[in-house]
């Protein structure tokens, strides 16, 4: 798989991932060959560029809850768009309730972990992509919380609109692969230039209290630069679950200036920071999307690749897993096990995504000392569950 910009394409390529127009009809399926016609669209539609397979390279795998996932975020996309213009030209954005209760509607109660796959952004539509990725976050952490239905909408809702600023950054500072201080300043500038577009004083638009609380108090929160600071001050759960939504999409988003963290790497770098990030709110975010699922591949701190044979609901950095050298299962919620080896990091496609397919880890667990050892993880995985 590899990323083509848009003036670079050329009739004959293979689509990886399928295109939707701005009501989620598709357009283009996966594995559709890309036409004159076709080209022109995705030009037409804005596209910085798109991920092609190989002539014969096979179709990466994907369920039903992975496509509609990537339908999902393109509708949203365009729909947070409009309700933007709106606040932007001062007209009130009589969709804004709609499109939180869609996200609440599909992620808000979900009774499963999801694989959260990220979409490429450019520095013209980031502010969009950026607030309909962190909405998702925020409701898939705050069901897991236990929120109440009231605080999981004031929450989609502030998730929606915190960074409403970002529209007024110069793409200069956008387009940056490191910024400055002076950039983190004018950032900041724009963001208070953004929530005035909420009228605070006067409420315009009927938002309710709670919402522009979590959102002033969130850009308390990202304009602080001691974390120490931010312990001696009492801020709601919800704009410390925002803040964590808005590090991990930012630190997994991918763009054309710089690769993407993977999961693992993002969840360690929320956890050096516990004054900043919640630690509640991280293992919440951790408990709601796959980092190390069933069939990822991995690297481990002894030179060694792996697969993940079985996740572990309990410590995602503990599975048990078949070292590809020597043909062997670990277990690495063993203390023993693990003073030798543990996961280095997560072997992800360009397009971040998990790269063994579940046929292909079949192909790993057919024989009959293999799958005994995994019926006994699971079961013990099993019995420390219930004893929760």
């Amino acid at each position: 798989m590899q990323f083509v910009e848009s003036k670079d394409l050329k009739p004959g390529m293979r689509l990886a991932k399928p295109i939707y127009n701005k009501m989620g009809v598709l357009l283009y399926d996966r594995n559709s060959l890309l036409t004159i016609s076709a080209i022109k669209s995705i030009e037409n539609f804005g596209l910085i560029g798109i991920f092609t397979l190989e002539p014969a390279e096979p179709l990466p795998p994907l369920s039903q809850e992975d496509l509609q996932f990537e339908q999902l975020q393109t509708v949203y996309m365009f729909r947070i768009k409009e309700i933007m213009d709106c606040l932007h030209n001062d007209k009130e954005p009589e969709t804004l309730s709609d499109l939180a209760e869609d996200i609440l509607y599909h992620y808000g109660s979900l009774d499963h972990k999801m694989n959260f796959t990220q979409n490429l952004r450019s520095s013209v539509d980031f502010v969009y992509k950026h607030s309909i990725s962190t909405a998702i976050l925020a409701a898939m952490i705050a069901n897991v919380l236990n929120y109440n239905i009231a605080d999981k909408r004031n929450l989609v809702t502030a998730a929606l609109l915190y960074d409403l600023g970002y529209l007024y950054v110069p793409l200069r500072i956008l387009d940056k692969k490191e910024l400055e201080p002076e950039d983190y300043h004018v950032i900041q500038e724009c963001r208070k230039r953004g929530y005035q577009l909420l009228y605070p004083e006067t409420n315009k638009y009927l938002l309710d209290a709670g919402v522009l609380n979590i959102i002033q108090q969130t850009h308390a929160i990202l304009s602080e630069t001691d974390p120490k600071a931010l312990q001696v001050r009492n801020f709601s759960q919800s704009a410390l679950v925002l803040t964590v939504a808005d590090k991990f999409d930012q630190l997994t988003a991918m763009n054309l200036n710089h690769a993407p963290e993977s999961e693992v790497c993002a969840i360690r770098e929320l956890r050096k920071s516990p004054g900043l990030y919640h630690p509640q709110a991280v293992s919440a975010l951790a408990n709601c999307i796959h980092i190390l699922p069933t069939g990822c591949s991995i690297d481990l701190t002894n030179g060694d690749k792996a697969i993940v044979l079985v996740e572990n609901p309990n410590n995602f950095m503990a599975p048990l897993i078949l070292n590809i050298r020597d043909n062997k299962t670990y277990d690495l919620s063993d203390p023993v096990v693990a003073r030798d080896i543990q996961i280095s990091d997560i072997m992800k496609t360009m397009d971040n995504r998990i790269v063994v397919d579940e046929d292909t880890l079949k192909q790993f667990s057919a024989d009959s000392r293999l799958q005994s050892t995994l019926k006994r993880y699971k079961q013990r995985m099993a019995q420390k569950l219930a004893k929760k």
